[in-house]
């Protein structure tokens, strides 16, 4: 923090529906759309800027995010309220951090403000994902310009890129296939447009039982060459795991999954007259999506607050349950709904009950027992790998860089263009699953190899800097290069959530599905509430109109005026007809 956190004033009111620490995406998306649904709602976050884990940072910002190692929070009294404040730890999420600058007197600290490097990258939206859906229909796009990325390669173990043909216009156009593959790969596009239309004839469906099997095995039976299969299965359908091992695959792309997946595919292609391609990337970076939802929250009366850091979380002592955060600033802030990023441990409450057990939660939000890493990493280079285009992604599928490879590898290079590095530079982003460091380290370095050349000397941040040899291949040169593991975690209890990280995917819908999913599922915890205590409120009036009428029906039956107490029963009568 740039400021003293107990210099602030306090925070009125002290009492919010909906608290939120973290600006990152998922947050900011559950602060814009509780405050759009009338929610008072308080946005906490500690660092000076917005985006959190899914920030766009100048380079030594970058740095210095990746490297940072928060101190555990002081420790903290009750002061003799009726709640106990508990401490939270901090959780490390980013681990193997290597940073080499191999030209330290181009990337100074002057240039070094013109980049604006994603954290969570690569990143690109499908032109008709939920994504883009979400951001026109909240208002959010008045705050944040796209454009299209170019193409999309498939690169193999030399560093040759095959074009993935996106349109039938590219099909024939595209001199990688010959023409028995041109005709194969139209077929099958056929038949997957006669299926989604709902073709009438069994012959323009695909059948129930195909839908159930193995994507891999149904393109099989289709009879496409194994480049053709390659291309459909990591480029377009974006598949995770090496799917030719079915039994091995940790995870198996369906043939249902994969013709939504295709279909996505499809239908962004042409979506917005100015973009050619199926994907687009924010101006200016990934760090945009999160702020553009922060201000339409903020135009819905959301209050927003950077350089606070949360220290501890308020348990209340007869129940156990969380009700409330404690800031740096030492003032307590209360809420029925916490909303936290996943930069701290969440304490388990003392009470629980069985409805909302974390493995229950987790199955509600579809997210599972997440035990996978992301290995992602970024490279700065001074030309293009295509000399005639700047924005395009690239994938390298399983075992096309080395036997051992069991997950596919994306890519993603982005120009001046996009307003993320100065002009006559570029961004390469990769990243890859993975359950070992050292195996996703492994992968990236081979498919940076595979398509640049680092210098022999260099400036390294880290004492353990990887280098490898290169051919004699002209290849665009390093300028500065940083890997990194990053962890997938996410927690929920009773009444406090965690959001998810960033996970290893092109787009963000299962971040925003997961978001969403939980941001419905507080809010109907929340209205049960409501309604409980309805009951109990309609409860204590009628037995109090019961006891008020018992009492004023005996003072009339022990009347001794036969006249006043007919008048008084009369009274009485005429009320009861009105409750």
């Amino acid at each position: 923090m740039s400021e003293d956190a107990s210099s602030y004033p306090p925070i009125e009111p002290t009492n919010f529906d909906v608290i939120v620490v973290g600006t990152g995406l998922p947050e900011s998306v559950i602060a814009a759309a509780a405050s759009a649904n009338g929610k008072t709602v308080l946005h906490l976050d500690p660092n000076s800027s917005y985006g959190s884990h899914y920030a766009s940072l100048p380079l030594h910002d970058l740095s210095n995010f990746l490297n940072s190692h928060p101190a555990p929070p002081p420790s903290t009294s009750s002061n003799g309220h009726d709640f106990t404040p508990v401490p939270l730890a901090p959780r490390p999420l980013y681990s193997h951090v290597e940073i080499s600058s191999f030209v330290p007197e181009i990337l100074d600290d002057e240039h070094s403000r013109k980049f604006n490097i994603d954290l969570c990258g690569p990143r690109v939206l499908f032109c008709a994902d939920k994504s883009i859906d979400l951001i026109l229909k909240s208002g959010a796009n008045q705050y944040i310009d796209f454009k299209s990325i170019d193409s999309s390669f498939v690169c193999d173990a030399s560093g040759r890129l095959t074009n993935v043909p996106d349109s039938r216009a590219a099909i024939f156009k595209d001199k990688s296939l010959g023409l028995t593959e041109k005709n194969q790969l139209m077929r099958f596009f056929k038949l997957v447009q006669q299926h989604l239309g709902g073709g009438e004839n069994e012959n323009e469906r695909i059948s129930e039982q195909d839908l159930e099997s193995p994507f891999v095995e149904f393109l099989k039976k289709m009879r496409l060459p194994p480049k053709i299969k390659s291309i459909i299965l990591y480029a377009i359908a974006m598949a995770d795991y090496d799917q030719d091992n079915v039994e091995l695959c940790q995870d198996v792309l369906q043939t249902k999954d994969g013709i939504d997946r295709l279909a996505l595919y499809n239908s962004s292609v042409g979506r917005f007259p100015n973009a050619l391609g199926a994907f687009l990337y924010p101006i200016y970076g990934h760090g945009e999506l999160p702020q553009a939802f922060c201000r339409r929250a903020a135009v819905k009366c959301c209050i927003h607050v950077l350089r606070m850091p949360m220290i501890a979380l308020l348990m209340d002592k007869c129940t156990g349950h969380y009700k409330g955060v404690r800031l740096s600033s030492g003032q307590d802030l209360f809420s029925h709904q916490l909303i936290l990023d996943p930069s701290s441990v969440v304490p388990l409450p003392l009470i629980s009950s069985p409805t909302d057990s974390p493995r229950e939660n987790r199955q509600i939000l579809g997210l599972g027992d997440e035990k996978r890493k992301v290995a992602r990493g970024i490279c700065i280079t001074r030309s293009s790998l295509m000399p005639d285009t700047s924005n395009f992604l690239v994938v390298y599928p399983p075992r096309s860089l080395y036997p051992e490879q069991v997950t596919s590898i994306r890519a993603l290079q982005i120009g001046s263009d996009l307003a993320v590095c100065p002009s006559g530079m570029f961004v390469l982003y990769f990243c890859t699953l993975c359950h070992d460091a050292n195996q996703g380290i492994k992968s990236l370095n081979a498919a940076m190899d595979s398509i640049l050349t680092l210098p022999k000397s260099s400036h390294s941040e880290s004492s353990t800097t990887v280098y490898s040899e290169n051919s004699a291949e002209v290849k665009p040169t390093v300028l500065w290069k940083a890997l990194y593991i990053q962890e997938l975690t996410m927690d929920q209890f009773e009444s406090i959530n965690s959001t998810a990280m960033p996970d290893g995917n092109f787009n963000y819908n299962n971040i925003l599905d997961a978001a969403l999913k939980l941001s419905s599922h507080r809010s109907n915890l929340l209205r049960h509430r409501s309604c409980l205590f309805s009951r109990v409120d309609l409860l204590t009036r009628i037995w109090w109109w019961f006891w008020y009428f018992g009492s004023y029906f005996r003072r009339c039956i022990l009347m001794k005026n036969s006249f006043q107490k007919q008048s008084h029963l009369r009274i009485l009568r005429m009320i009861m007809s009105l409750v």
